[in-house]
């Protein structure tokens, strides 16, 4: 009969090839993000914010004002690149602001909720310029007027038509978009202009479109189309008292230019 090996006899007599762990093993977890890294961000989320409330607007270049608006949809990390891409992109804050979201989600390290912020300023911003020129007499707050179509039309990447009714008193009553096209052409039509005059009881109006080139001379379509438009008005009683036309710095007055 074999002799039986204690069970102290093996625990002590190691297998070949094998060596035992020490008996405290260390369970090291999935890599945190360096501290450091964070407090960097947080410190330089600080001072921007410290600076613009110090300097205002133009203590800080586009792409950091862009920063600025970006920090409520992500809280953490380093939004400069991104900023710097959206502005080299569509070549400045306003035009970011106005740039569709399709295209918008295309840029690198952008996603709907970063989408969202800059939509939000382009609404606040039209509706702070709106507010000034609604209900108002508008051949007496011209330069107003001037400022609300540059600030909504001025930095679109299509051309879009817009009509502003008024009343007999000159009193703007109603802000609608005709249509929009391409980038150099949109589709107006006469009949649907004065069609929409008779249902708001407007009696003049004015019309409104930009050019995304950024020029705003008027191109021979713009005036035949403008010659048309003001016919069918005038057919029924009604007034176009100009058609402006927004560029990206510059409007183009058709009155102011005998061409109405």
């Amino acid at each position: 009969m074999k002799p039986r090996l204690k069970d102290s006899q093996f625990a002590e007599a190691p297998l070949p090839g094998f060596s035992f762990l020490p008996a405290t093993v260390e369970i090291i977890g999935p890599s945190k993000k360096s501290k450091p890294d964070e407090d960097f961000q947080k410190d330089h989320r600080k001072r921007l914010r410290q600076r613009f409330v110090e300097g205002g607007p133009m203590a800080v270049p586009d792409y950091e004002l862009l920063e600025l608006v970006l920090f409520r949809a992500i809280r953490l990390g380093d939004l400069k690149p991104t900023a710097k891409r959206l502005i080299a992109e569509f070549g400045g804050f306003n035009r970011v602001l106005a740039a569709p979201s399709d295209l918008l989600l295309r840029v690198k390290g952008v996603g709907p909720s970063v989408v969202t912020e800059p939509k939000i300023v382009e609404a606040a911003a039209h509706r702070m310029a709106r507010v000034k020129v609604m209900q108002r007499h508008i051949l007496s707050s011209w330069d107003a007027l001037l400022e609300y179509c540059q600030t909504v039309m001025a930095h679109l990447p299509t051309e879009q038509f817009r009509i502003l009714y008024l009343d007999r008193k000159n009193a703007l009553i109603a802000d609608e978009e005709q249509g929009k096209g391409t980038v150099d052409h949109v589709s107006v039509y006469p009949r649907e202009v004065v069609k929409r005059a008779l249902e708001l009881n407007a009696s003049a109006m004015i019309l409104v479109h930009n050019h995304p080139s950024g020029d705003p001379a008027p191109s021979d379509s713009d005036i035949a189309m403008t010659e048309k438009i003001s016919a069918a008005a005038m057919a029924l009683g009604q007034t176009v008292h100009d058609h402006l036309v927004v560029g990206k710095t510059e409007n183009f007055s058709f009155r102011s230019a005998g061409l109405l």
